[in-house]
């Protein structure tokens, strides 16, 4: 628990759309709401229903994804699942959510795209991870940085 030293890689599976313009996502246009027919709109879990002549802005884009695979220790059974940590290295922090485990109990099979297991001290880390610390491309893959829960 608390901060620990790591080894740093990239998540690559999570983060094969990401790109460049991601870092810029600006709005795209807009479009005007018309009355839905009725119970044609679908409110249900808390979304709303377009409202007549109300401007919506529309875009191409979104930002960034920072997400992590962590370590079985750290991963802590899933206890961690979809919460956040907080990474810190080259003087930044950024804060990412758990999504997945680097297994460090198995490996060497389909299952497991014929990978050792992890080893015991990784984040697995997106790409929006790497830039948001600054880190240049080319040390992306190892690299020390801290953590601790959010």
């Amino acid at each position: 628990m608390g901060t620990s030293l790591l080894n740093f890689l990239v998540f690559s599976t999570l983060t094969y759309c990401l790109d460049a313009r991601l870092q810029a996502c600006q709005p795209s246009g807009k479009i005007r709401g018309i009355k839905p027919p009725p119970g044609q709109c679908n409110p249900e879990n808390d979304s709303d229903c377009c409202k007549q002549g109300k401007m919506y802005t529309t875009y191409q884009c979104s930002p960034p994804v920072t997400v992590v695979a962590l370590s079985t220790g750290w991963y802590s059974g899933g206890d961690r699942c979809l919460n956040y940590i907080t990474i810190s290295a080259n003087g930044r922090s950024v804060k990412a959510k758990v999504v997945d485990e680097c297994d460090s109990t198995m490996g060497c099979d389909d299952e497991h795209d014929y990978q050792p297991p992890c080893p015991n001290n990784i984040v697995d880390a997106s790409k929006a991870v790497w830039k948001a610390l600054g880190i240049p491309e080319g040390d992306w893959g190892d690299y020390d940085i801290t953590w601790s829960d959010a």
